[in-house]
């Protein structure tokens, strides 16, 4: 039975993030929202990335925050969401990380009674930079765990609706968990994935499974109390019905041998449903626990997939500093061969190589080429005049060999992490595979599920008109019983009294709140024991 329905505030009750909004104000929505998504992946924890954010919006003014969060539009099907769940009888509550100046103004639009927050400190109308609530560093299971505990409520009658990773506590506690848009790590813990943004889609999963709660866990109860309903008084039976059960507009035969056929016929009819039904409800928990299967599959295959991608991010880690130091070493040795004097070495070589391409290639009288010869020999003497510092070349070579060394570590690094990149994409695509097998079982459990409620539908009508039959039998029955007192019927005789002995049984289990079967339900039928 659901009695609690819980929401988380942003992106899940209001189309959008408060405290990326509030964040444009101090123009720092950009760092606010990188922070934002680390924490929505679960990459940092919560309490870190809600006192850095917050700590980018010091001097904010609260006017015009709360201007922000006037202005924060509700998500689409929010209203109608909020408002079916109250007249289903249902409590709402709202725990978010988010804060209180934009979970007052939700509060007064929808009514909702509980809402639980975090505070910005604020001093002379601006924030100072400081954030406190007990969503700072507690966990929304924690705070969902104290708003239950006074409500004689338990989780398994909680439904949590949530985005991201610190919704998860609550979603996996939860009777049932439900991802709205949610990131992929809170999809692989929830019962149920809702990817549009639409919250009449959750409401729907909640009535479909107040249906199922009815087919499934009340549907004993909800048969007896009709039974009894239906031995009351033909004036009490006009007064309007409180068992759930169809009004019926049964014709009964004119005879009382064709209302007994009828009654025969409305049995059979009946059991059929009930294993039709009965069919359906098994198809959907068989379906239920493939996909749990599935999910449970997907989640380890993921976890695979995120160690895989981690391990990747450290190789290149060790890439990047193997590149940096590759680097460093090339730029001492290129600055140590310019200061040793190889830079006038090589201007001085590239210099006689220009005059002997002129000799060779041009004609020129005797006494320019001479000038020519005379200036490249010079030259050559100034070029035999310079001599490499030793010193310096050996540290040149050394830091050569240490270019080298840090070169090989960056192609098996890199090999490295391109076969961990490899591994990741092998899981992420096995991923993908199960998640749709999954989604397949999910919906194959909500069409049964569906049909199985269309098939309690069915059996309660079918239901009401054996009731009109047994009212009609009732007065009749008892006289009949006593009139076979002849041989040949002594033997039926003797039967029904030991179905009767067993009907009271039954009468008397069911007086002690034992939950009867169909076929027990239909003995206390036939001896109208009541």
């Amino acid at each position: 039975m659901i009695k609690l329905v819980v929401f988380d505030l942003d992106n899940v009750i209001i189309d959008g993030e408060a405290i990326d909004e509030i964040g444009k104000l101090a123009n720092v929505e950009d760092e606010i929202a990188e922070i934002t998504e680390k924490a929505m992946q679960g990459e940092i924890d919560f309490e870190t990335s809600i006192k850095d954010r917050v700590k980018l919006l010091e001097g904010t003014s609260v006017e015009d925050i709360q201007k922000v969060a006037d202005e924060l539009p509700l998500m689409n099907g929010a209203e109608n969401t909020i408002a079916r769940l109250k007249e289903e009888g249902l409590d709402v509550a709202i725990i978010s990380g988010s804060f209180d100046i934009v979970a007052q103004t939700v509060k007064d639009k929808l009514g909702i009674e509980n809402v639980y927050t975090n505070s910005f400190t604020v001093e002379d109308g601006k924030l100072t930079g400081e954030v406190t609530g007990p969503l700072v560093s507690g966990s929304k299971l924690d705070i969902l765990k104290e708003h239950i505990e006074g409500n004689d409520t338990s989780l398994e009658e909680v439904v949590a609706v949530g985005d991201g990773a610190n919704d998860i506590s609550m979603i996996e506690s939860a009777g049932i968990g439900i991802a709205f848009n949610a990131k992929d790590s809170v999809k692989e813990k929830a019962d149920v994935v809702v990817d549009e943004k639409d919250l009449t889609k959750v409401l729907d999963e909640i009535i479909n499974q107040l249906s199922t709660d009815v087919v499934e866990d009340d549907e004993t109860e909800q048969v007896e109390e009709a039974e009894e309903k239906a031995e009351e008084s033909t004036e009490e039976a006009e007064k309007p019905k409180k068992d759930g059960l169809p009004e019926s507009d049964f014709v009964l035969a004119d005879t009382m041998e064709g209302v007994r056929k009828q009654k025969d016929e409305k049995e059979a009819e009946i059991a059929k449903v009930t294993e039709e039904r009965e069919e359906f409800n098994r198809i959907a928990k068989e379906q239920r626990k493939i996909r749990d299967e599935l999910n449970a599959s997907l989640k380890e295959n993921l976890n695979k997939a995120i160690e895989f991608r981690n391990e990747r991010n450290e190789i290149n880690k060790q890439v990047e500093e193997a590149k940096k130091a590759r680097n460093e070493a090339n730029n001492k040795i290129r600055n140590l061969e310019w200061s040793s004097g190889k830079r006038d070495k090589i201007k001085i070589e590239n210099e006689i190589k220009k005059i002997d391409k002129i000799i060779e290639t041009r004609v020129l009288d005797i006494k320019k080429e001479n000038q020519l010869v005379k200036n490249a020999n010079d030259l050559r003497k100034q070029l035999m005049e310079i001599h490499e510092d030793e010193s310096v070349k050996g540290e040149a070579q050394d830091l050569k060999k240490l270019s080298e060394e840090e070169h090989e570590k960056v192609i098996e690094f890199s090999e490295k992490a391109q076969a961990a990149h490899e591994e990741m994409l092998k899981y992420f695509r096995k991923t993908d595979d199960i998640r749709t097998a999954a989604d397949e079982a999910h919906k194959k459990f909500i069409e049964a599920r569906k049909n199985a409620s269309a098939k309690h539908e069915e059996f309660k009508s079918i239901l009401s008109d054996i009731h009109v039959i047994n009212k009609k039998l009732g007065s009749n029955r008892p006289r009949k019983r006593r009139s076979s007192s002849n041989k040949s019927s002594s033997s039926n005789g003797n039967k029904n009294r030991e179905e009767k002995e067993r009907a009271e049984e039954i009468f008397d289990k069911f007086k002690h709140g034992g939950k009867l079967s169909t076929e027990e339900l239909l003995l206390l039928q036939k001896y109208n024991i009541n």
